[in-house]
């Protein structure tokens, strides 16, 4: 008989557990992973009903469940063009702040006294209420209110892509820096092939944070503008249902928007994981 072959590198004592789990399906912990969160939203869904029948709370305060989801289907095709309309404005905000943040973290990095005299200004930035400054930044842009909700939550969204990049490229093995140098590598070699893919998995860190931040600061830029018409967000939607005291209305909106959030961060999850699946330890699945 052949003797079985022994393993001979890391990475393919790593390959061999997932080939099982492939060939298995679905573990037993990967599906508690999805019942777990269910369970628990059907048990407090179903709390949420019981409460507000037998406390009898009118629908104008606290709508049932039920009601939520009857204004959800009867409303769905306004509430969901106004959530389209703050997708693309979160999308185009998001993206600036992804692009922009590399480059100024990139520039950081350039120099000691470039990071120590710029980034208090980031910090700054970054604990300054969007809700002060949105309205300088609607009348900045005068009659483009699009561009100017695309740089409100832009601002929201730009610190974390800033702050874990710059932090991932000055956590780069100070000994493979020195064999760079030591093989002459020109700067820009050495940040290529060296400090971005070290920094990649803070990046992607930031990228979840990010997104959602994005989301955040289209709906308070949103809430400020005041933008109503065919143009409207989701926030103005928020706002109408308020005024009219159409509760169940409005908690379909928070519904939707709620629901946005989450797949925008299940979306930059997967993204984290299929680019670090191959190398980095927080996404190499284990056999354990």
């Amino acid at each position: 008989m052949p003797e079985p072959r022994v393993a001979t590198s890391v990475s393919e004592l790593r390959k061999t557990p997932a080939k099982n789990m492939g060939s298995r399906g679905l573990s037993s912990s990967q599906i508690i992973d999805v019942l777990a969160p269910v369970g628990v939203g059907i048990v407090a869904l179903l709390l949420w009903d019981i409460g507000v029948r037998f406390s009898q709370v009118p629908p104008y305060i606290l709508p049932g469940p039920l009601a939520v989801i009857r204004a959800l289907i009867s409303d769905w095709n306004v509430l969901f063009s106004s959530l389209l309309i703050t997708f693309r404005i979160t999308v185009f905000a998001f993206i600036a702040a992804v692009v922009s943040g590399v480059l100024i973290a990139i520039l950081f990095t350039q120099n000691k006294w470039i990071e120590r005299s710029l980034f208090p200004y980031a910090v700054i930035l970054q604990t300054t209420p969007i809700v002060a400054i949105a309205p300088l930044i609607v009348i900045w842009f005068r009659d483009n209110t699009e561009a100017a909700l695309v740089t409100c939550a832009w601002l929201v969204a730009l610190f974390p892509i800033v702050a874990n990049t710059t932090l991932g490229l000055n956590s780069t093995d100070h000994n493979l820096r020195n064999l760079f140098q030591l093989y002459r590598a020109s700067r820009w070699q050495t940040l290529l092939r060296l400090r971005l893919p070290s920094a990649m998995p803070y990046f992607l860190g930031g990228l979840r944070i990010s997104g959602g931040l994005a989301l955040i600061g289209a709906v308070v830029a949103e809430f400020v503008a005041g933008t109503g018409g065919s143009k409207a967000g989701i926030a103005y939607q928020i706002l109408q249902a308020s005024y009219n005291l159409q509760i169940p209305r409005m908690f379909a909106a928070l519904v939707l928007t709620t629901g946005l959030g989450v797949l925008i961060f299940i979306v930059l999850s997967l993204v984290s994981d299929f680019a670090l699946r191959n190398w980095h330890e927080s996404a190499v699945k284990q056999e354990n």
